[in-house]
C-alpha cells in the first residue's frame, strides 16, 4: 500500500477534519488539521465572497507549508435580505457574537416577512490549492426556509432556525449522520471529489 497523499485542512475544527477524511479515503488521501503545524499564519477572512475567503485560506496555508491545502468558507444566504448575512454569517450581530445573538438578529429582521418569502440556503465553497497547479474550487448548497422561532439542540450557527421542508425538521433536529448527507458542506465535498476523480 502506498502512503496516503497528505492534504492540510485550513481548520482546527475536529468535526470538519473527520468529515473531510471520510471523503478523502476514496482518493487515498489523508486530511491533516492545522493543529499539526507550528507557526501557521492566521488568515483574515476579508473577502467579499465565500470563494475569495476559501481560496485565500488555501493559498496562504499551501504557500506557507509548501503542501496541498483545502480552505473552506460557508454561511447563510437569505433571499428576503438580498443574500445577507452571507460572508458575515459568523459575525452578523458583531465580532465574537454568539450563535444565538446572530439568529435572534436574523429573526428580528425577518419579523414581518411572510412564510413564502423566507427562503434561504446554506452555501459552502471549498478550494484545493496544490503547489504548481491550478486551484480547484467546488461549491455546495442546502435549501431551506427561515422559521419564526428556534427548535432543536443539535448543530450550531443558524441550524435552530433553518427549516428543511423535505425533512419537515429544523437543521438542529437532525442527527449528525442525517446532516452530513444533505448539508452544504457535504454537497461541496462531493462536488470536489467528483471534480478530482474526473481529473485523475
Amino acid at each position: 500500500m502506498s502512503e496516503p497523499k497528505k492534504v492540510v485542512l485550513a481548520t482546527r475544527n475536529k468535526g470538519k477534519v473527520k468529515e473531510f477524511n471520510k471523503l478523502f479515503a476514496e482518493l487515498g488521501w489523508e486530511g491533516i488539521s492545522l493543529d499539526g503545524f507550528e507557526g501557521v499564519p492566521e488568515v483574515v477572512e476579508d473577502g467579499d465572497t465565500f470563494e475569495a475567503n476559501a481560496l485565500k485560506k488555501a493559498v496562504t496555508i499551501s504557500t506557507y507549508l509548501n503542501m496541498p491545502a483545502v480552505g473552506d468558507d460557508s454561511g447563510l444566504e437569505v433571499d428576503a435580505l438580498g443574500g445577507r448575512p452571507g460572508v458575515y454569517s459568523a459575525r452578523y450581530s458583531g465580532e465574537n457574537a454568539s450563535d444565538e445573538a446572530n439568529w435572534r438578529k436574523l429573526l428580528g429582521e425577518l419579523a414581518d416577512v411572510p412564510d413564502e418569502q423566507r427562503t434561504a440556503r446554506f452555501r459552502c465553497v471549498l478550494a484545493l490549492v496544490e503547489p504548481g497547479r491550478e486551484p480547484v474550487v467546488a461549491a455546495g448548497s442546502c435549501e431551506g426556509v427561515i422559521a419564526h422561532e428556534p427548535k432543536g439542540t443539535n448543530g450550531f450557527g443558524y441550524d435552530p432556525v433553518f427549516y428543511l421542508p423535505q425533512q419537515k425538521k429544523m437543521m438542529a433536529e437532525l442527527t449528525s449522520e442525517e446532516k452530513n448527507q444533505i448539508s452544504h458542506r457535504a454537497m461541496a465535498m462531493q462536488n470536489l471529489l467528483t471534480t478530482l476523480k474526473s481529473g485523475e
